[in-house]
């Protein structure tokens, strides 16, 4: 690698909430979602080159915050997140993050950026790439279960990359769903309120479980889940939550991110620790198979993994070109001489007169 221009490193891009969706809207959503699916796929393809950690979580009766750190030797990349199910209650969003990128010859940071808008969007996209692989031929219909913060981000990437053209729709919370039919409507998409999850998964070909509650719950019984189907169980993302029966468990084949953070956050969870599973990147790469037959019921224990992040801040790094949608951050100290920093303190001194 070599060494950036020092007019490359005087500034810091940031994007904030409001040019992530302008950003969006600039783009397009769905061509937004299949952009970062194409970066998604293209970084588990290069699985082998990354630093790869659990996420390094704090935990409270509250919520947890987490850290989510990766590199693939060139580049690196952290996300901070939190996950508060009771924000909702106050008015608050259960998640909200932001993200950074470095030079790993420099180890000067080159993008920071929200990461609230785009958690559900890098979410949603690596929902639909490993879908893609594991879904049954020409499926057409999803349920989804749990109709909150993801749940629009969820449908539009399953329809623009799987092809989804009917959302079978329940939520606890029947506003929720209203919610979704009334931001999604007119967008090439059947929805179909229901009135229980079993409800809901009839003659859904993709099931998609994405709840909020911080627990150990049952949103899908194992008398739910027919054969042939893919279940995308996203809801999962901190010890002592799981939305899906152990039954349900053992009947599947079960596909991971990285199997040291999904057996402390995942469904398997619940499950022996030697409960085998699939890592999704060898699935991708061809050296593990993924969908067998009509009857295999396919499970996605999806719980976000640090090169989801990475994939997603690189795409947002390389659209941001000419778009002006960032403000330039002064976080870096640039001392005419870098051995002097204290010198250039000092001179910074304020005159005279001027305000403190």
């Amino acid at each position: 690698m070599s060494a950036p221009a020092p007019s490359e490193l005087a500034f810091v891009p940031f994007v904030s909430v409001d040019n992530m969706m302008k950003l969006v809207h600039h783009i397009g959503i769905e061509k937004m979602l299949s952009g970062i699916a194409d970066y998604v796929e293209e970084d588990f393809r290069r699985w082998e080159l990354f630093d790869k950690t659990p996420r390094v979580a704090s935990h409270s009766k509250e919520g947890v915050i987490e850290l989510m750190p990766t590199s693939d030797g060139e580049t690196y990349g952290f996300k901070y997140v939190n996950g508060h199910p009771k924000n909702t209650k106050e008015g608050l969003q259960t998640v909200t993050a932001f993200g950074l990128l470095a030079d790993v010859y420099t180890g000067y940071p080159v993008l920071v950026t929200e990461m609230t808008v785009l958690t559900a969007l890098r979410t949603a996209a690596t929902s639909a790439v490993v879908a893609k692989y594991l879904a049954p031929k020409d499926a057409h219909t999803m349920a989804m279960i749990g109709n909150g913060a993801q749940s629009e981000f969820q449908a539009l990437a399953m329809k623009e990359i799987c092809g989804i053209k009917t959302l079978r729709l329940y939520d606890v919370d029947p506003k929720a769903t209203e919610k979704l039919m009334r931001n999604l409507e007119g967008r090439g998409l059947t929805l179909q309120s229901c009135k229980s999850a079993e409800e809901a998964a009839l003659g859904a070909q993709i099931i998609t479980t994405c709840t909020a509650d911080k627990q150990n719950a049952t949103v899908l019984s194992d008398n739910m889940v027919g054969t042939g189907v893919h279940i995308n169980a996203i809801g999962g993302d901190c010890p002592g939550k799981t939305e899906l029966a152990s039954g349900i468990l053992a009947r599947s084949d079960v596909f991971v991110e990285y199997p040291p953070q999904t057996r402390i956050e995942g469904e398997i969870q619940q499950m022996p620790e030697d409960f085998p599973v699939t890592e999704i990147w060898k699935v991708i790469t061809g050296q593990a198979e993924g969908r067998k037959d009509e009857r295999q019921i396919t499970l996605f224990d999806g719980v976000g993994f640090a090169t989801e992040d990475f994939s997603a801040l690189r795409y947002v790094r390389d659209q941001l070109k000419g778009t002006g949608l960032y403000h330039d951050l002064d976080m870096l100290a640039d001392p005419d001489d870098p051995r002097d920093l204290f010198g250039m303190v000092m001179r910074a001194e304020p005159e005279s007169g001027d305000a403190a």
